[in-house]
């Protein structure tokens, strides 16, 4: 069996989703294909759920871009239409004395960009985290939380409210270029069939340099090799949560990674996390063995956790561009006509800040989109 379609996007995730929110409508015939049996089952569901200002992300690239404009346009999303989500305000600490000249650098170069900070000195950072270790730090005041399955939620609900069908439990297994547009083969649990399609849109995660592959692309010469980094979250005891006021992070870590910081959600609850290391296989097994070595790292900052007052909890995958020691990559959101391949969109390593970017992104795609359909 094989149906003629307008879109075709690969992947439910947030990017996915927002995706589908965004070019549906107008008679456009588009369907949502997902290896899983409901959204957001991976990424998007296994994060920090962070509300971004563009702090860590290099100036002028597209993460920092889609942050900027995606941050102020999720929280008028979450405004309108009853998401939840808190404002509440991040603390990048600069732990010693030896971390200063670069806690400094980044405050400089962040209002430069036009970035809302504030520097504190010890003890204005001491009034707002008496129990956090530091000389000094930088205040976010516009760094938030959401409840990323109520956005999810949300951009499900809009997308199928337009006409958008989600199709679940569904494996592409194949994608040909027709003279119509491509012809995607997929696999589900009672057969195969196919869609032809004049647009495919690949926001398939981890999974997104293989869509890519499978279309045609060289995906080692067009730089689109994915490599999967690990983070651990581990729960901590109520009453040492409570005595953790904002979001609060250490200075980045060689390699862009964050480091473990404080992950309360709106929920009220605190965690902390994650340690990303890299790996070659996706799964979400917690490493048990990595405990001492998580609370050795986490105690720099939090001086008053003990041991037992952490706990294994949960893990996630993200996918980056590039591997361990290698230099930062943006990520990708690009119709691939001068390569051959027109109404072919592919979104790959979409890593942190894909959430807080998700409408920006959403909203980029939608003009390549209308694009390809008015052309």
């Amino acid at each position: 069996m094989s149906y003629q379609v307008d879109i075709v996007i690969i992947g439910a995730g947030v990017i996915g989703l927002a995706v589908a929110s965004r070019v549906a409508g107008g008679g456009r015939d588009v369907y949502v294909l997902e290896r899983n049996e409901t959204f957001g089952r991976e990424t998007s569901s296994r994060n920090s759920e962070v509300i971004h200002t563009s702090i860590f992300y290099r100036k002028g690239s597209l993460n920092a871009r889609t942050c900027a404009e995606g941050r102020a346009l999720l929280y008028e999303l979450c405004e309108k239409h009853n998401i939840a989500y808190k404002k509440i305000g991040k603390l990048i600490v600069a732990v010693d004395d030896a971390e200063m000249d670069a806690l400094e650098r980044l405050y400089h170069e962040c209002k430069a960009d036009g970035v809302e900070l504030t520097i504190l000195s010890r003890r204005e950072l001491n009034r707002m985290e008496p129990d956090v270790t530091g000389v000094a730090a930088i205040f976010s005041p516009s760094t938030g939380i959401v409840d990323s399955y109520g956005l999810m939620g949300y951009f499900s609900g809009r997308a199928r409210d337009n006409g958008v069908q989600m199709v679940y439990r569904t494996e592409v297994i194949g994608i040909d270029k027709v003279s119509a547009g491509y012809k995607v083969e997929v696999r589900e649990p009672g057969g195969d069939f196919s869609f032809t399609t004049r647009v495919v849109i690949n926001c398939a995660g981890f999974y997104s340099d293989k869509i890519a592959a499978m279309c045609g692309i060289d995906i080692i010469k067009a730089g689109y090799k994915l490599y999967y980094c690990k983070g651990e979250y581990y729960s901590l005891s109520p009453s040492k949560g409570r005595m953790v006021n904002y979001l609060v992070y250490p200075m980045l870590l060689p390699g862009g990674l964050a480091g473990i910081h404080t992950v309360s959600d709106v929920w009220g609850r605190t965690r902390l996390g994650p340690d990303f290391y890299y790996v070659d296989d996706i799964d979400y097994v917690m490493n048990s063995s990595r405990k001492q070595l998580f609370y050795d790292s986490a105690r720099r900052l939090f001086p008053f956790i003990e041991y037992d007052d952490i706990e294994p909890e949960s893990a996630g995958v993200m996918c980056r561009l590039y591997d361990k020691g290698e230099g930062f990559r943006e990520f990708v959101i690009r119709h691939e006509d001068d390569r051959g391949f027109p109404g072919f969109i592919n979104l790959i390593g979409i890593e942190s800040p894909g959430l807080t970017s998700s409408p920006a992104i959403a909203r980029h795609v939608g003009s390549l989109v209308d694009e390809v359909l008015e052309s």
